[in-house]
């Protein structure tokens, strides 16, 4: 069975990655090559060498500034949102009445499309800010603690949901072993359940940390990155340059790159972090 699974493995796999090379490693590669380039469309891209590199980080593109919000709201979020799903998770696996049901109310923000998820919390901020006679977007102080909350609302129930797969993973008998020999509920939690969850913790802190810093369609609906562009994050300001100053197509496409090139980094060490304690476990 192993033999012939493994003479007819090039068979099974090569739709996959055909689509794969057709849907991503090409347009990539095309994108690449586009970074270094100036163009209207791809056919009359013409090659500048770094040029764009060199402007996309100019004073006038609020790029650095970009970056810098949006690793503050990064952090911010990776830790509020993993915090606050864990402790939830630990309350849902307590065999507590009606946890299904809570389980489901906290999950369900994650299916909302985050256009609809930012209109929305810009209507419900902005009707307790106007009785202070402001809005989400007079003050960038604002903008950040919504999308905060946004993110927040939106995550924690999917998160929620892997940390309880994890939590009812961890064997029964150890929890009672460690009861045995004394140790309190505090003790228990840091050296039995977090070692056993830490798989569950790297999931999660991936697909907060891709997420927030990679986040858009929150952003533009919340705040649009006002006021003066204090709120725009990466993202948003990769799509502002590409789609709205006319020439500047290679310089968004150039932002792109470094925005990728970014966010694979940091996966990549966080990754490489948790998974580290995984295997000392």
């Amino acid at each position: 069975m192993q033999k012939t699974l493994k003479k007819y493995f090039l068979v099974f796999t090569l739709p996959t990655l055909a689509a794969f090379a057709f849907a991503f490693i090409i347009p990539f590669v095309q994108g690449l090559y586009l970074s270094f380039c100036e163009f209207t469309t791809v056919d009359n891209a013409t090659f500048v060498g770094f040029d764009n590199y060199i402007k996309a980080f100019g004073s006038g593109q609020g790029f650095l500034y970009s970056l810098g919000f949006t690793a503050a709201f990064t952090v911010v979020c990776v830790i509020t949102i993993n915090l606050i799903a864990f402790t939830i998770a630990l309350l849902l696996t307590r065999k507590i009445k009606g946890t299904n049901i809570f389980r489901t109310v906290f999950f369900l923000p994650n299916l909302i499309g985050g256009i609809v998820l930012g209109y929305t919390w810009q209507q419900m901020i902005n009707a307790v800010l106007y009785k202070y006679g402001t809005t989400i977007v007079s003050n960038p102080k604002y903008g950040f603690i919504g999308l905060v909350l946004l993110m927040n609302w939106q995550m924690v129930g999917y998160m929620m949901i892997i940390y309880i797969a994890g939590l009812q993973n961890v064997p029964t008998d150890l929890i009672e072993a460690a009861r045995i020999d004394g140790a309190t509920s505090w003790q228990t939690l840091i050296k039995v359940k977090i070692p056993m969850v830490m798989s569950s913790i790297t999931i999660c802190m991936f697909l907060t940390l891709s997420n927030s810093f990679k986040l858009f369609d929150q952003n533009k609906a919340l705040t649009n990155g006002a006021p003066m562009d204090k709120t725009r994050m990466l993202a948003l300001n990769i799509y502002d340059t590409f789609y709205s100053k006319t020439g500047y197509e290679g310089v968004g496409q150039a932002k792109a790159v470094v925005f990728f090139i970014i966010v694979a980094l940091i996966a990549l060490l966080q990754l490489s972090a948790t998974r580290s304690k995984e295997v000392e476990q």
